[in-house]
């Protein structure tokens, strides 16, 4: 069993930065893709940012200039640096991993972790 655990979301003023951590856990994985998405009330998931193990990167283009993910390989886990934010950006943001668990490919999801921009 695969768990992903978020942190780092939390309340920040327009114009602040956060970052947020999502760690992979378990036996027997591989996490060849990580990324996170975002659900703004009243909206769908969307896309924001992912990497792949080869530091690839792929970002939804409005986001691209004040987003940046990266990764730490020896410890599964994926970060999103998230700069200049505005009311626009509060949502839960999803961690999302593509696995190789036990020589079958799967995903898993987080829980979410809320991201607030307000004054």
């Amino acid at each position: 069993q695969v768990q992903l655990v978020e942190s780092g979301g939390g309340l920040v003023q327009p114009g602040g930065s956060l970052t947020l951590s999502c760690k992979a856990s378990g036996t027997n994985f591989l996490a060849y893709e990580m990324g996170w998405h975002r659900q703004a009330p009243g909206k769908q998931r969307e896309l924001v940012a992912v990497i792949s193990r080869n530091g690839a990167t792929n970002y939804t283009d409005s986001l691209k200039a004040r987003f940046a993910i990266s990764r730490d390989l020896s410890a599964d886990t994926v970060y999103l640096r998230m700069n200049s934010l505005t009311p626009e950006d509060t949502a839960v943001y999803y961690c999302h991993a593509a696995l190789i668990v036990g020589g079958r490919l799967s995903d898993k999801w987080g829980q979410g972790t809320q991201v607030t921009v307000s004054s």
